[in-house]
């Protein structure tokens, strides 16, 4: 009994194992040691991405030939089709290869198209030389030329949208939720991990930037490369340190035998109260038996035991047919993925606004005053003050307001704001930074200059709004994080995360349509549209308001969904009640 007792004490209890497959031992593996490695690597990684994408929109215009309005919809396309690709990601790591070892595949792949765009840029497209600047932009590529272009960008895709999602859910693995110190080091770990992101993106939005818009784009893609390349090598040093999740069967099979199940038995009474629900004795290590919920009542039929189950489970002398009876526990994973739907629909508008920082924001910087004295100020660099920002409200967060917040709890005492709620604060926010931006460029266009895209109003202008979408991502991004993983069933936790980074990926998409859409309408009668190449004879405010207004809209329609949601109940994991009842 005592060694029993000392190998539960010595090993983990939510069912993660070593680099070996052996169970993983609490003092040898994971903790902060290895999530240390895992931020340090995000914010290696992040800085090489954002060493491309902050700027992708002035390189469009000045490499590549593409006018204001063709290049935001680029950028939104291309950060778009990042996210999408950790869909791919995920599905990859939860059903075959684990989240380990899809990272560093997707690492790989990200340096190759970092080293391809940096070689490109270098040898092919930077014609004429000195080319790449405000003042002088290339000639026309030929179409080869685009095409590699296109290929080593959407390469960088692939891969940085591959590793994110995985990244942040692997590094929460490095922590056991069923132990009471280690569960409080997980949930902290997902606003480090979102400090860690933004403080990669600080050096890229700052000096890498510089360089850039002086024109000097290899310095700045081989300076990615590198960057991405030590994040890899570092990566790869942790290894024997790592916990990992083995997949052992894909968690979309277990999804769509509910699905089956439950309309094979679509004509069962609905009022089935009384009748037996089954509820299998057989669980992997670790996993938690789902408390039942009354929500989805369709779907509870793939529960209910017929007298064809078990005339079948005779038959076939084993057990029941998957694809026609489900436990309790397999029902309520696919319910919790429903419940999931609407708030992440809810966070898709936001994404928009947020994307804003990547394309618009830059556009209507580079149209104010920037220079200091001798120093030009390149205006994607204002995006750090968002990291300022997002470093500041996560420290200010969880030191002051949370503690604060959970004093002020007179429901739950000792509980902070709940992630529904910070994630609707993060709405509101937002729709206070698309307000600020409005007013600020309705006082640039009375400052206009007589060049193209000029004003005396100064870049600094653009502070508060940069500053109020830093604050909303902690509110929104960080509790989103938190939220979909605590919420997300054992099998599909890499794709709760990248449920996280689609919303961003259809938010490039939202923002993409709106601009066409909006221009569209705008330029007729010969009118110059809203988000013309020369914004001084747009109206850029306008479209801001309109973003506030749907956002506020959607800010309603999320208080419903918030208010309709039910938090999953589990019973305690299957080692640790094996363990007590040994005990």
């Amino acid at each position: 009994m005592d060694q029993k007792v000392r190998q539960f004490e010595v090993c983990t209890q939510d069912g993660s194992v070593d680099r070996h497959g052996n169970p993983a031992i609490r003092a040898k593996t994971g903790k902060w040691l290895s999530a240390i490695l895992i931020l340090v690597n995000q914010g290696l990684a992040t800085l090489a991405f954002f060493g491309v994408g902050v700027n992708l929109v002035l390189f469009l215009t000045r490499v590549m030939g593409q006018d204001n309005a063709e290049a935001a919809n680029s950028v939104s396309k291309w950060t778009g089709t990042v996210y999408i690709f950790s869909l791919l990601g995920a599905f990859l790591s939860d059903s075959y290869w684990g989240r380990y070892k899809t990272c560093a595949i997707f690492q790989g792949s990200f340096v190759v198209g970092l080293v391809m765009l940096s070689f490109s840029t270098a040898a092919l497209l930077l014609e004429p030389s000195g080319c790449g600047v405000e003042e002088s932009p290339c000639k026309p590529h030929s179409t080869f030329k685009t095409v590699i272009f296109y290929l080593s960008v959407y390469l960088i895709a692939l891969g940085y949208g591959g590793y994110q999602p995985n990244i942040a859910t692997f590094g929460a693995d490095q922590f056991d939720a069923d132990d009471s110190v280690e569960g409080h080091s997980k949930i902290a770990f997902f606003s480090y991990f979102y400090l860690a992101l933004n403080l990669g993106s600080l050096l890229s939005n700052t000096v890498l930037s510089y360089f850039e818009d002086q024109g000097d784009w290899p310095l700045g893609f081989w300076a990615s490369t590198g960057s991405a390349f030590a994040g890899l090598v570092l990566f790869l040093t942790g290894t024997p340190k790592y916990r990992h999740f083995t997949p052992r069967e894909s968690p979309w099979s277990r999804f769509c035998q509910v699905l089956v199940a439950a309309t094979r038995k679509a004509k069962i009474d609905a009022n089935y109260e009384d009748m037996n629900l089954y509820d299998s004795e057989t669980q992997r290590t670790g996993d938690k038996k789902i408390l039942h919920t009354s929500g989805f009542r369709f779907l509870d039929r793939a529960a209910i035991v017929t007298p064809d189950d078990d005339a079948e489970k005779v038959e076939s002398g084993s057990t029941y047919n998957p694809w026609r009876l489900c436990s309790v526990t397999q029902v309520e994973e696919v319910k919790c993925v429903f419940r999931l739907i609407p708030i992440w629909l809810c966070t898709i508008l936001y994404s928009v606004v947020f994307t804003q920082m990547a394309s618009l924001f830059v556009e209507q910087g580079a149209a104010m005053k920037t220079n200091i004295k001798d120093f030009k100020i390149p205006a994607s660099s204002m995006s750090s003050f968002d990291i300022l920002s997002v470093a500041f409200f996560i420290f200010a967060y969880r030191r002051f307001l949370d503690p604060l917040f959970a004093r002020l709890n007179k429901t739950e005492p000792n509980k902070g704001l709940t992630e529904l709620q910070r994630m609707g604060i993060g709405l509101v926010i937002a729709v206070m930074a698309m307000i600020s931006a409005g007013i600020v460029e309705i006082y640039r266009l009375k400052h206009k200059g007589t060049a193209s895209n000029s004003s005396s109003l100064s870049i600094f202008w653009q502070v508060p709004q940069y500053m109020m979408i830093g604050a909303s991502e902690v509110f929104m991004y960080v509790g989103q994080l938190e939220f979909f993983n605590s919420q997300a069933p054992t099998g599909l936790k890499s794709f709760a995360s990248a449920l996280c980074m689609a919303s961003i990926s259809l938010g490039n998409y939202v923002s993409s349509l709106l601009v066409s859409i909006v221009m569209s309408i705008s330029t007729r009668d010969d009118l110059p549209g809203w988000i013309p190449g020369n914004l001084n004879k747009g109206h850029l405010d306008r479209f801001y308001f309109l973003l506030a207004g749907l956002t506020a809209a959607d800010f309603v329609v999320y208080l419903v969904c918030a208010k309709w949601y039910k938090y999953i109940k589990s019973e305690a994991s299957f080692s640790e009640s094996t363990s007590e009842e040994e005990v």
